[in-house]
């Protein structure tokens, strides 16, 4: 998945037919089946869900959502679902690091939907939803990998660009390094009414951006034989970045309690200089409606580590179908449906990034006489390819959920970084012994 978006502008390789269904039947009819789904919650994902009714016309069947909340709550319950063996609800939220876990739960879509709408996809994303030669989603308009978002009057500030260049001795731009990130935040930090940069402070979000900031120091999380390393001289760097931001008081004091809602709502309240997040809340920020920078916001590409390479955590949201649904058929024209090329247009208009190739070629057409999407493109097709996926192991989540309380308490001064990674590495290892595959 390092490519995820290698040949966006391709064409669609031949459209041969297979399978159980054919494109023209669908989405087909299944009067009286209701399917039983659980979801994604958030607001760069709510809008999708207003095709739900259009889907439930379409078909005579209807809709029950039994659940939505953010991806690390459902990632618990379907865990808890699994493990209690009530899985015989329908449609599930899934995501390309969460997916390597949810093997027994999901069955495999090539089974269930055309080929030729499996192939309008960018053949890298379903490469990478496809675990032990299953298809276990199709993705939905939301590759996820992150750019940095700015206040561009920041920078266009005369009495800033001269108080900065005196102070570190470089003219004041928008950051291409993340050590010009850690001077920018603390020069634009004025606690507690305006913050330089912030970050999510918990779960796998928080382990997710440590993550990267380790590959962008130049260091590993996990070495080649699946070993846990990331207590090394880069991972202290990386963690120090954390560390020292915070103690500068450069990023807000509930940082560590963040998560993704938080950090975009941060940003649009007008109260952060530089944040790095998500394409799907390209749209949200310069939406007068929603954000107090609307107008004012610059987007380019992530900035860069010590070791001259770019942080590029990335991902993507998908849907998928539980093995014990009852109504198989129906459950993946639901998943087809909100991942058609017209659920896709409705995603990608708001600024997240597509995952079938025909609706970016629509969305670079789109953003041609709109100089804001066209930056957001730009920003996002760059950063694309600097893209890398998180280890591919089952216990990434569980890895994660140990690590992060650790990093957490460094950043809060109750380890230092090495303590707390020392700490955090003999945990992840243990999980990788208890799993046998150390």
């Amino acid at each position: 998945m390092t490519r995820l978006v290698l040949g966006i502008s391709a064409g669609l390789a031949g459209l041969l037919l297979s399978g159980t269904a054919f494109s023209a039947d669908l989405p087909g009819k299944f009067p009286g089946v209701t399917i039983d789904v659980k979801l994604i919650g958030g607001q760069q994902y709510e809008k999708l869900y207003e095709r739900i009714p259009e889907w439930e016309k379409a078909t005579g069947a209807k809709v029950n959502i039994l659940t939505k909340k953010n991806g690390f709550d459902i990632d618990k319950e379907l865990k808890s679902d699994i493990a209690s063996g009530s899985t015989n609800w329908c449609v599930g939220w899934n995501h390309s690091s969460f997916a390597p876990q949810y093997t027994s739960l999901y069955t495999d879509l090539s089974k269930l939907l055309p080929k030729e709408e499996i192939d309008a996809f960018v053949p890298s994303t379903i490469k990478a939803a496809t675990i032990d030669g299953k298809l276990e989603m199709l993705p939905r308009a939301q590759f996820d990998v992150s750019a940095l978002y700015y206040q561009k009057s920041l920078y266009e500030n005369a009495d800033n660009k001269t108080k900065f260049k005196a102070k570190y001795g470089y003219d004041l731009a928008p950051p291409d390094t993340w050590k010009e990130v850690t001077d920018q935040a603390e020069f634009f930090a004025n606690p507690p009414n305006f913050y330089g940069t912030q970050f999510a402070g918990k779960e796998e979000a928080i382990n997710g951006r440590f993550y990267e900031m380790v590959v962008a120091e130049g260091g590993e999380y996990l070495d080649k034989d699946g070993k846990p390393v990331f207590n090394s001289e880069a991972g202290i760097r990386a963690l120090d970045w954390f560390v020292n931001l915070y103690k500068a008081k450069a990023v807000p004091a509930g940082t560590t309690n963040y998560l993704w809602d938080d950090l975009g709502q941060g940003f649009a309240s007008g109260t952060v200089a530089i944040n790095l997040d998500w394409p799907g809340w390209a749209g949200f920020f310069n939406d007068p409606k929603s954000s107090k920078v609307a107008g004012n916001v610059g987007v380019k590409v992530a900035p860069k580590g010590s070791a001259g390479v770019r942080t590029g955590w990335s991902g993507f949201h998908g849907f998928s179908v539980t093995e014990n649904c009852a109504n198989k058929d129906a459950a993946a024209s639901l998943v087809w449906w909100l991942t058609n090329e017209d659920s896709q247009k409705l995603e990608a208009a708001a600024g997240p990034l597509p995952t079938r190739t025909a609706v970016w070629d629509w969305d670079l057409k789109q953003a041609e006489n709109d100089p804001y999407k066209k930056e957001v493109l730009a920003a996002f097709q760059e950063e694309a390819k600097h893209a890398f996926a998180v280890p591919q192991t089952p216990e990434w989540i569980e890895i994660s959920n140990a690590v992060y309380p650790e990093l957490q308490a460094a950043i809060l001064g109750d380890k230092t970084s090495k303590q707390a990674l020392d700490e955090a590495a003999a945990k992840a290892t243990q999980i990788l012994q208890d799993a046998g595959k150390l």
